[in-house]
Protein backbone atom coordinates (compact mmCIF):
# COMPACT_ATOMS: atom_id res chain seq x y z
CA UNK A 1 0.00 0.00 0.00
CA UNK A 2 2.93 2.25 1.40
CA UNK A 3 4.48 1.37 -2.61
CA UNK A 4 1.18 2.32 -4.38
CA UNK A 5 1.38 5.40 -2.87
CA UNK A 6 4.59 6.44 -3.54
CA UNK A 7 4.12 5.87 -6.74
CA UNK A 8 1.43 7.50 -6.94
CA UNK A 9 2.45 10.53 -5.95
CA UNK A 10 5.41 10.32 -8.14
CA UNK A 11 3.22 10.06 -11.36
CA UNK A 12 1.33 13.31 -9.77
CA UNK A 13 4.86 15.24 -9.31
CA UNK A 14 5.93 14.62 -12.63
CA UNK A 15 2.74 15.87 -14.21
CA UNK A 16 2.59 18.69 -12.33
CA UNK A 17 6.40 19.87 -13.33
CA UNK A 18 5.90 18.96 -16.97
CA UNK A 19 2.84 21.43 -17.27
CA UNK A 20 4.73 23.96 -15.54
CA UNK A 21 6.33 25.45 -18.88
CA UNK A 22 8.47 28.42 -16.30
CA UNK A 23 10.49 25.57 -15.15
CA UNK A 24 10.51 23.38 -18.09
CA UNK A 25 11.96 26.72 -19.65
CA UNK A 26 14.69 26.78 -16.90
CA UNK A 27 15.44 23.68 -16.57
CA UNK A 28 15.15 22.53 -19.75
CA UNK A 29 15.96 25.19 -22.55
CA UNK A 30 17.24 28.25 -20.35
CA UNK A 31 20.93 25.78 -19.82
CA UNK A 32 21.32 25.60 -23.65
CA UNK A 33 20.68 29.10 -24.59
CA UNK A 34 23.73 29.62 -22.29
CA UNK A 35 25.71 27.22 -23.67
CA UNK A 36 25.35 29.03 -27.41
CA UNK A 37 26.11 32.64 -25.73
CA UNK A 38 29.29 31.10 -24.17
CA UNK A 39 30.60 28.94 -26.21
CA UNK A 40 28.76 30.01 -29.64
CA UNK A 41 31.51 32.49 -30.96
CA UNK A 42 34.68 30.03 -29.64
CA UNK A 43 36.92 28.72 -31.46
CA UNK A 44 37.09 24.87 -31.98
CA UNK A 45 40.40 24.42 -31.53
CA UNK A 46 40.49 26.81 -28.70
CA UNK A 47 41.31 25.02 -25.10
CA UNK A 48 40.32 25.64 -21.48
CA UNK A 49 43.67 26.12 -19.45
CA UNK A 50 45.17 22.97 -17.38
CA UNK A 51 42.13 20.91 -18.85
CA UNK A 52 42.66 19.96 -22.49
CA UNK A 53 39.55 20.56 -23.39
CA UNK A 54 38.02 22.87 -26.48
CA UNK A 55 35.80 25.52 -24.71
CA UNK A 56 32.79 23.69 -26.40
CA UNK A 57 33.12 20.34 -24.94
CA UNK A 58 34.53 21.73 -21.53
CA UNK A 59 31.65 24.23 -21.65
CA UNK A 60 29.30 21.06 -22.54
CA UNK A 61 29.42 19.40 -19.10
CA UNK A 62 29.48 22.48 -17.28
CA UNK A 63 25.65 23.61 -19.03
CA UNK A 64 24.46 20.03 -18.60
CA UNK A 65 25.15 20.01 -15.01
CA UNK A 66 23.95 23.42 -14.64
CA UNK A 67 20.79 22.44 -16.07
CA UNK A 68 20.27 19.22 -14.03
CA UNK A 69 21.04 21.52 -10.98
CA UNK A 70 18.47 23.76 -11.93
CA UNK A 71 15.78 21.03 -12.16
CA UNK A 72 16.47 19.23 -8.86
CA UNK A 73 16.89 22.27 -6.48
CA UNK A 74 14.84 24.75 -8.17
CA UNK A 75 12.03 22.21 -8.85
CA UNK A 76 12.04 20.72 -4.71
CA UNK A 77 12.53 24.12 -2.58
CA UNK A 78 10.32 26.46 -3.71
CA UNK A 79 7.54 23.51 -3.87
CA UNK A 80 8.16 21.65 -1.20
CA UNK A 81 7.75 25.51 1.11
CA UNK A 82 4.73 26.21 -0.33
CA UNK A 83 3.57 22.98 0.04
CA UNK A 84 3.92 23.28 3.61
CA UNK A 85 2.54 26.15 3.80
CA UNK A 86 -0.77 25.82 2.09
CA UNK A 87 -1.04 22.50 4.04
CA UNK A 88 -0.28 19.81 1.52
CA UNK A 89 2.36 17.88 3.13
CA UNK A 90 -0.31 17.41 6.20
CA UNK A 91 -2.93 15.91 4.60
CA UNK A 92 -0.24 13.90 3.27
CA UNK A 93 0.81 12.37 7.08
CA UNK A 94 -2.89 11.72 6.94
CA UNK A 95 -2.84 9.10 4.11
CA UNK A 96 -0.10 5.73 4.02
CA UNK A 97 2.40 7.81 2.43
CA UNK A 98 5.38 7.19 4.60
CA UNK A 99 7.38 10.09 5.33
CA UNK A 100 11.01 8.92 2.96
CA UNK A 101 7.68 8.35 0.06
CA UNK A 102 7.37 11.80 0.71
CA UNK A 103 10.90 12.75 -0.08
CA UNK A 104 11.34 9.85 -2.68
CA UNK A 105 8.77 11.11 -4.97
CA UNK A 106 10.00 14.51 -4.72
CA UNK A 107 13.66 13.57 -5.31
CA UNK A 108 12.33 11.10 -8.10
CA UNK A 109 10.10 13.37 -9.95
CA UNK A 110 13.09 16.21 -10.33
CA UNK A 111 15.37 13.50 -11.43
CA UNK A 112 13.28 12.49 -13.97
CA UNK A 113 12.42 15.81 -15.38
CA UNK A 114 16.60 16.82 -15.16
CA UNK A 115 17.20 14.07 -17.81
CA UNK A 116 16.18 16.29 -20.83
CA UNK A 117 17.93 18.79 -19.99
CA UNK A 118 21.27 17.21 -19.88
CA UNK A 119 20.15 15.88 -22.93
CA UNK A 120 19.18 18.60 -25.42
CA UNK A 121 22.42 20.69 -23.90
CA UNK A 122 24.51 17.03 -25.80
CA UNK A 123 22.71 17.79 -28.80
CA UNK A 124 23.16 21.33 -29.29
CA UNK A 125 26.61 20.84 -28.68
CA UNK A 126 26.76 18.33 -31.37
CA UNK A 127 24.74 20.07 -33.52
CA UNK A 128 25.89 23.34 -33.28
CA UNK A 129 29.51 23.07 -32.25
CA UNK A 130 30.46 19.93 -33.51
CA UNK A 131 31.35 17.68 -30.36
CA UNK A 132 32.44 14.68 -30.91
CA UNK A 133 32.57 11.58 -28.26
CA UNK A 134 32.64 8.29 -28.25
CA UNK A 135 29.36 6.30 -27.54
CA UNK A 136 30.62 5.05 -24.11
CA UNK A 137 31.69 8.37 -22.84
CA UNK A 138 27.99 9.95 -24.04
CA UNK A 139 26.73 7.05 -22.10
CA UNK A 140 28.79 7.88 -19.42
CA UNK A 141 28.40 11.35 -19.00
CA UNK A 142 24.90 11.19 -19.49
CA UNK A 143 24.87 8.34 -16.50
CA UNK A 144 27.28 10.50 -14.45
CA UNK A 145 25.35 13.83 -14.63
CA UNK A 146 22.02 12.57 -13.61
CA UNK A 147 23.28 10.72 -10.82
CA UNK A 148 25.39 13.39 -9.50
CA UNK A 149 22.37 15.57 -9.50
CA UNK A 150 20.85 13.42 -6.50
CA UNK A 151 23.12 15.65 -4.39
CA UNK A 152 21.45 18.90 -5.17
CA UNK A 153 17.76 17.40 -5.23
CA UNK A 154 18.63 16.67 -1.68
CA UNK A 155 19.66 19.85 -0.87
CA UNK A 156 16.29 21.18 -2.28
CA UNK A 157 14.51 19.16 -0.16
CA UNK A 158 16.45 20.83 2.69
CA UNK A 159 16.00 24.38 1.77
CA UNK A 160 12.33 23.47 0.96
CA UNK A 161 11.51 22.09 4.71
CA UNK A 162 14.36 24.93 6.53
CA UNK A 163 12.46 28.02 4.75
CA UNK A 164 8.87 29.65 4.74
CA UNK A 165 6.87 31.58 2.30
CA UNK A 166 8.61 34.21 0.88
CA UNK A 167 11.99 33.59 2.31
CA UNK A 168 12.19 29.98 0.49
CA UNK A 169 12.87 32.27 -3.13
CA UNK A 170 15.78 34.10 -1.93
CA UNK A 171 17.62 31.55 -0.64
CA UNK A 172 17.54 29.32 -2.58
CA UNK A 173 18.35 31.73 -5.49
CA UNK A 174 21.29 32.87 -3.58
CA UNK A 175 22.44 28.94 -3.41
CA UNK A 176 21.68 28.37 -6.74
CA UNK A 177 23.72 31.37 -8.49
CA UNK A 178 26.46 31.19 -5.53
CA UNK A 179 26.93 27.23 -6.80
CA UNK A 180 26.74 27.80 -10.29
CA UNK A 181 29.29 30.67 -10.38
CA UNK A 182 31.43 29.57 -7.25
CA UNK A 183 31.75 25.90 -8.99
CA UNK A 184 32.63 27.02 -12.00
CA UNK A 185 29.97 26.16 -14.39
CA UNK A 186 29.48 29.31 -15.98
CA UNK A 187 32.88 30.21 -16.74
CA UNK A 188 36.33 27.96 -16.09
CA UNK A 189 37.64 28.18 -12.67
CA UNK A 190 41.06 28.86 -13.81
CA UNK A 191 39.90 32.19 -14.62
CA UNK A 192 39.90 32.92 -10.98
CA UNK A 193 42.58 34.25 -8.77
CA UNK A 194 44.30 31.64 -7.30
CA UNK A 195 42.78 32.09 -3.88
CA UNK A 196 39.07 31.79 -5.32
CA UNK A 197 40.32 28.67 -7.24
CA UNK A 198 41.40 27.11 -3.89
CA UNK A 199 37.94 27.29 -2.04
CA UNK A 200 36.70 26.22 -5.48
CA UNK A 201 37.92 22.73 -5.45
CA UNK A 202 35.97 22.05 -2.20
CA UNK A 203 32.57 23.37 -3.73
CA UNK A 204 30.44 20.33 -4.16
CA UNK A 205 29.38 22.10 -7.95
CA UNK A 206 33.38 22.13 -9.18
CA UNK A 207 33.20 18.28 -7.90
CA UNK A 208 30.03 17.93 -9.71
CA UNK A 209 31.36 19.21 -13.18
CA UNK A 210 34.62 17.54 -12.80
CA UNK A 211 33.53 13.77 -13.20
CA UNK A 212 32.05 14.91 -16.62
CA UNK A 213 35.20 16.44 -17.53
CA UNK A 214 36.91 13.57 -16.16
CA UNK A 215 34.69 11.69 -18.37
CA UNK A 216 35.66 13.81 -21.71
CA UNK A 217 39.29 13.26 -21.00
CA UNK A 218 38.84 9.11 -20.88
CA UNK A 219 40.16 9.12 -17.39
CA UNK A 220 39.04 8.09 -13.96
CA UNK A 221 37.53 11.01 -11.54
CA UNK A 222 40.11 12.25 -9.04
CA UNK A 223 38.95 10.02 -5.43
CA UNK A 224 38.94 14.17 -3.86
CA UNK A 225 35.85 14.90 -6.31
CA UNK A 226 34.61 11.59 -5.71
CA UNK A 227 35.08 12.07 -1.73
CA UNK A 228 33.20 15.85 -1.79
CA UNK A 229 30.24 14.83 -3.65
CA UNK A 230 29.61 11.70 -1.39
CA UNK A 231 30.58 13.87 1.61
CA UNK A 232 28.31 17.19 0.83
CA UNK A 233 25.24 14.25 -0.62
CA UNK A 234 25.21 12.83 3.24
CA UNK A 235 25.04 16.24 4.76
CA UNK A 236 22.44 16.94 2.84
CA UNK A 237 20.60 14.05 3.02
CA UNK A 238 20.72 13.92 6.72
CA UNK A 239 19.84 17.61 6.84
CA UNK A 240 17.14 16.94 4.86
CA UNK A 241 16.41 14.24 6.88
CA UNK A 242 15.99 16.08 10.24
CA UNK A 243 14.31 18.97 8.78
CA UNK A 244 11.67 17.00 7.95
CA UNK A 245 11.18 15.43 11.11
CA UNK A 246 11.64 18.62 13.19
CA UNK A 247 8.77 19.54 10.62
CA UNK A 248 6.59 16.52 11.34
CA UNK A 249 7.08 17.21 15.49
CA UNK A 250 5.42 20.79 14.88
CA UNK A 251 2.46 19.55 12.90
Amino acid sequence: MNTFASRGLIRLELTRALRNRKFLFFSVIYPSVLFLLIAGSSDATEKVDGSGLTLPTYMMVSMASFGALTAVLMGNSERIAKERESGWVRQLRLTTLPGHGYVLAKTASAAVVSLPSIIVVFAVAAAVKHVRLDAWQWLALTGAIWAGSLVFAALGVAIGYLANGDAVRPITMITYFGLSILGGLWMPTTTFPQWLQDIARWVPTHAYAALGQAIEQSRAPHAEDIAVLVVFFALFTGGAAWLYRKDTLKA
